[in-house]
């Protein structure tokens, strides 16, 4: 078995144009006032971090990842959740995602579509320079407007979807390979990789690429109504990312899942900060410590009521509080009498 590592905090809903969330300096010093030990970086946000850079030099990567540890904390992975969103987009939102992208693709999604390719692929080159293993990415989506259709689906609808998700996500994977750094898709609403058989039927399609793995997040399996907790065991191979998010289900005679196009607050489904939701981590860090995952568990704060500061530096201490330390030893092995082979043999009556 292997201990967890952290707290660790993903950047993306903290950083901002007021200090300390406008710089890489004060940023993390302010994570690791927080209790922090880890930091998951939002690679598309150029106050924080220089992607282009990150790419091509190997400095500015060792530069980066001074700063962070002079300061209390390391780097965790790098994120590409917006860009790899902008893979592949229907374009019933095009219009919606075109804020994802550069001013100068807006407008044209092929042109988008390109540039987000290549921004993924520099963030899998920046995570080789940093040293890191796994970078956090969404899939896009295809069928997503089609997930509860009606009229019903038409035949082979689904699939060409998701062929065409695999010949586009493929060439990306085999450069994740090439940097030795695997592809974390937090499975996700909104996302084409939404459950199990979601990726599963993407794994198929790019033949089970050892580079296509998961982020697990319980919260978007609660909001499903997913058994979050089977969800470890069957994919315990392809985890390894885990944002640490709570989340709660409550619903009424007037919604449900889809939440009644309700704000954040009034829905059945809502993000809570850590504690304040129905997610059972104790259960959660106990499978993932069994499974010998040894990744970060990485706080995504997002709460409908609580402030996101408060939010942050309690959420160092609950995932301090969870995480495991393994054992070394049996709880029972001061009940050791010794044996061998012979013995064995004479107990099971063997001769």
């Amino acid at each position: 078995m292997k201990t967890i590592k952290g707290p660790a905090l993903f950047l993306a809903q903290f950083a901002g144009d007021q200090a300390p969330f406008d710089t890489w300096d004060g940023i993390t010093k302010w994570a690791a006032d927080c209790g922090y030990v880890g930091v998951q970086v939002p690679s598309w946000d150029g106050r924080l971090f220089d992607l282009g850079r990150a790419a091509e030099s190997k400095d500015y990567c060792d530069e980066i990842a001074g700063v962070a540890a002079a300061n209390g904390v390391q780097i965790t992975e790098l994120s590409t959740h917006l860009q790899g969103q902008l893979v592949a987009v229907h374009p019933a939102y095009d219009e919606a995602f075109d804020g994802f992208t550069v001013p100068e693709m807006r407008g044209n999604s092929k042109a988008r579509q390109e540039w987000a390719v290549d921004q993924v692929k520099k963030a899998l080159t920046a995570s080789r320079n940093l040293g890191m293993t796994a970078m956090a990415s969404f899939s896009g989506a295809l069928a997503w407007p089609f997930v509860y259709p009606w009229p019903q689906r038409p035949a082979g609808l689904v699939e060409a979807a998701f062929d065409e998700l695999a010949r586009r996500w493929r060439p990306i994977l085999d450069h994740a390979e090439d940097c030795g750094v695997d592809i974390c898709y937090e499975i996700h609403p909104g996302e084409d990789l939404h459950d199990g058989d979601s990726f599963e039927m993407f794994l198929d399609r790019v033949n089970g690429h050892a580079r296509a793995n998961m982020l697990y997040d319980p919260s978007h399996y609660v909001l499903q109504c997913l058994d979050y907790l089977d969800n470890i065991d069957i994919y315990k191979d392809r985890i390894r990312m885990f944002h640490v998010k709570d989340a709660e289900f409550n619903p009424t005679g007037r919604k449900g899942v889809y939440g009644g196009f309700q704000p954040w607050v009034d829905r059945a489904g809502r993000f809570r900060s850590l504690g304040d939701g129905q997610v059972d981590f104790g259960a959660i860090f106990s499978k993932m410590a069994a499974n010998d995952f040894d990744g970060w568990a990485v706080v995504e704060w997002e709460c409908c009521l609580k402030h996101p500061e408060d939010g942050a530096r309690e959420g160092a201490e609950f995932v301090r509080s969870h995480i495991i330390r393994v054992t070394e030893k049996a709880f029972d092995d001061f009940a050791d009498g010794g044996t061998d082979d012979a013995a064995n043999r004479r107990m099971l009556g063997i001769s």
